[in-house]
């Protein structure tokens, strides 16, 4: 059977499961868009405002699902608008399709009209990255686009398209050939009973966890871990969903920005079972000194990243869920009161005095009761994700959509659409600032349009606080270009979009607002709070 090539990648999307994808046309990928026409009922393309929102849009929807995102594109600069949104994906380890147009084959390397070099570009923030030019070669390429994004560690890969490759026809196979779409291809060779020991002769054990422990799908095994060593878990910011808030050894995130007990516990372990984690330097702080006076086991299916910024003693390369299975056969039960009495003091101490000030603990909390558990929670960068991160109670894994490693300004709201999606449309609240929300606030005409039930809570205090705070502590105060000083009406500009705008200067306007608030409507509440 012949198909065009445009035709093929609609076909191998399909095969491999892509029911939806983002994405925002143009002049070198309209073969393609033709075939999405045609294809209406099977693969259901969402429009949005700008092509950042597209791939922030497929980041979010992929972390939701636990399935690939997909984004398409058109060349020049439809292909340079994805580069945050790939990175972000990058750093994260989320797995995601990018699907590039490019001009005709023969003018490649010619300066044409919209060309641009995107698979030089993307080199160092995919797994890998194509531009096909044979289309005899495309069905077997996009199937390793999906394997390489799936297996190992997880990612982004970045498929080019000329005009020609996509309107030029060949042989299909019909198949995926033999990929599996799986992260479990490897297979854990590293000595158990070494673990073991340094498990069986800890007093005071220590799980660090990390967004690896939801890519592979670990969560039971995490808590059976926990619950077989009495240990404690702390998280990077990456896998703070994988346990429920309300388990009594889950302290929260850990390192510079994450809660005190979770950071005081991992200080005074002598145990640490790192899993799925990277020692991110906002993690670590001075990594000898986080090192010393404890044993550290890391696991992590990615052999590059053990010993990379923190040297265990006792790296195991393998899959989070396989590893830690095999932990769990092997270690015996063990209990140490006086570990578990001083873990509970550091929660206990954690919890700070209630008031009813308009603060963002306040709002983040009163927002947290009126939403169901398993509503997905998104945030923007700055103050706000980290408050977030400190006081949202999080119900279970894959309801938090955040940029972890990039720090990408403007994630948040296309993450929320992506991620609304890929929950059936289940209620997503939204944290942004001011400042972060002002990056990619058109993608509100997109969730108006696709009738998405989305809270956009807007913790505006008139500066870029995070870089404030920063100034504040190492600046001496000299706050260059971090207040703001506009006049955005954000409840007026809502409203313009087609969403419900308000504006909440106490708690008690903000419990009325979000009593009110309407399904299939996106809502956006402006909170005017203190500008430190």
């Amino acid at each position: 059977m012949k198909l065009s090539g445009a035709q093929i990648v609609i076909e191998q999307l399909c095969a491999h499961g892509a029911t939806t994808v983002f994405g925002y046309p143009g002049g070198q990928i309209l073969p393609l868009y033709d075939e999405l026409y045609n294809n209406a009922d099977r693969i259901n393309h969402i429009l949005t405002a700008h092509e950042q929102g597209a791939v922030h849009a497929a980041d979010g929807f992929a972390r939701v699902s636990g399935k690939t995102g997909v984004v398409v594109a058109t060349s020049g600069p439809g292909a340079t608008n994805l580069i945050t949104g790939i990175a972000n994906a990058y750093l994260d380890s989320v797995p995601m399709i990018a699907l590039t147009g490019n001009v005709a084959t023969p003018l490649l390397g010619k300066d044409s009209f919209q060309e641009v070099d995107v698979v030089g570009i993307t080199l160092p923030i995919v797994k890998h990255n194509f531009v096909v030019r044979d289309v005899t070669k495309l069905e077997d390429t996009i199937n390793e686009a999906f394997h390489l994004a799936n297996t190992g560690r997880r990612g982004p890969v970045l498929v080019d398209l000329p005009k020609s490759t996509q309107e030029e026809t060949c042989e299909y196979g019909g198949s995926i050939g033999t990929v599996e779409i799986s992260g479990k291809e490897y297979i854990p060779s590293y000595d158990v009973q070494q673990a073991v020991d340094a498990i069986t002769h800890s007093k005071k054990p220590y799980i660090y966890a990390g967004g690896g422990i939801l890519a592979s799908g670990a969560e039971a095994e995490l808590r059976a871990l926990s619950e077989k060593l009495s240990a404690p878990v702390g998280f990077s910011m990456m896998g703070l969903t994988a346990l429920p808030h309300d388990y009594e050894l889950n302290l929260g995130m850990s390192g510079s920005h994450g809660n005190r007990a979770a950071s005081a516990a991992q200080a005074e372990c002598d145990l640490m079972i790192a899993v799925g984690v990277r020692f991110s330097d906002r993690a670590t702080g001075d990594t000898e000194a986080f090192s010393q006076g404890r044993t550290i086991i890391h696991i992590d299916i990615d052999l590059a990243e053990i010993g990379k910024n923190v040297s265990p003693q006792i790296g195991i390369r393998g899959d989070a869920k396989q590893v830690l299975s095999a932990l769990l056969e092997a270690v015996p039960p063990i209990r140490n009161d006086d570990w578990l009495s001083r873990v509970k003091a550091l929660k206990r101490a954690d919890d700070m005095p209630k008031d009813n000030d308009f603060t963002p603990r306040n709002i983040i909390e009163m927002v947290a009761r009126h939403h169901d558990t398993k509503s997905i929670v998104a945030t923007d960068v700055g103050q706000h994700q980290t408050w977030t991160m400190q006081y949202y109670k999080f119900g279970g894994p894959r309801t938090l959509l955040t940029s972890g490693g990039l720090g990408a300004m403007g994630y948040g709201l296309g993450a929320a659409i992506g991620g609304c999606i890929a929950g059936g449309k289940r209620r997503t609240v939204l944290f942004t600032g001011d400042g972060s929300f002002g990056m990619n606030l058109n993608e509100l005409s997109t969730a108006v349009s696709q009738e998405l039930p989305i809270t956009v809570i807007i913790l505006n205090n008139g500066v870029l606080g995070l870089v404030r705070q920063l100034q504040n502590e190492h600046y001496l105060k000299r706050y260059s270009q971090t207040t703001l000083n506009r006049k955005t009406d954000f409840p007026a500009l809502a409203s313009a979009f087609g969403a419900a705008g308000h504006r909440a200067d106490n708690l008690s306007q903000l419990e009325t607002i979000l009593e009110s608030i309407q399904e299939k409507t996106p809502t956006v509440i402006d909170c005017r709070i203190d500008m430190d």
